[in-house]
């Protein structure tokens, strides 16, 4: 199943067309950003609350099939 391409879009009118979580301006980056600082992804959640801990999850599942994807 493709879920997190469901829960990441892009539009030029949000942001540029910086990939965001569905029905929000928060950035996909940010959610990798918080990751790599070290974060946990409950402190990235109480950061941005309109982003669910499912479509965090769905995101990182589905770039993490792409990854796999393009290294075969």
């Amino acid at each position: 199943m493709d879920s997190g391409a469901k829960v990441i879009v892009r539009d030029p009118e949000i942001l540029g067309g910086i990939p965001v979580f569905l029905g929000t301006r928060v950035p996909f980056k940010n959610l990798l950003d918080y990751l790599e600082g070290g974060h946990t992804l409950d402190e990235f959640l109480q950061e941005f609350p309109f982003v669910t801990r499912q479509a965090a999850i769905a995101a990182l599942e589905h770039a993490k099939e792409l990854v796999i994807a393009q290294t075969r």
